[in-house]
């Protein structure tokens, strides 16, 4: 990485109130983001809990750190699933491992602060979790048509 470049590393990091019994004392390294422009980071966690978070307010870092906390982790949020750069103009695909897909505005996703809980993004069945977070982007529908008439 070059002295211009800065990365946003999101660290999953446990709530000292939470209970041992979810396993949510063990950091990990979930994404990795290298910051193109301005924008957010918007963080997902494994119970549909999520929110965005202005890319100022993330600090920089290099290679040898343990990250920035991007979301709490608590026995409401579960452990943290997905970050990725978002824009407001995008919009964003949840995916649960029950197969549920639900995309929606980036948005209608509040804008808070990193050390929060954040709003719920999907609601999921009891045994059901969100594995995957997409950024969907900005799509003019121009392009699509242009595209499909070439295809004939």
């Amino acid at each position: 990485m070059s002295e211009d470049e800065s990365a946003v590393e999101i660290e999953e990091v446990s709530d000292e109130n939470t209970e041992d019994t979810l396993d949510l004392n063990i950091d990990k390294v979930v994404s990795l983001v290298i910051p193109k422009g301005e924008g957010a980071i918007l963080t997902a966690t494994q119970n549909g809990y999520g929110k965005r978070t202005q890319l100022s307010e993330y600090p920089t870092k290099s290679r040898n750190t343990k990250g920035v906390i991007s979301i709490k982790v608590s026995e409401r949020n579960g452990k943290v699933v997905a970050a990725t750069q978002v824009e407001e103009t995008d919009q964003i695909m949840l995916i649960t491992d029950a197969g549920t897909l639900v995309r929606t505005r980036v948005s209608e996703v509040s804008i808070v602060g990193r050390n929060t809980q954040g709003v719920r993004l999907i609601r999921t069945a009891e045994n059901e979790n969100v594995v995957s977070l997409e950024r969907v982007c900005d799509v003019d529908e121009e392009e699509i048509s242009q595209d499909s008439d070439t295809e004939q």
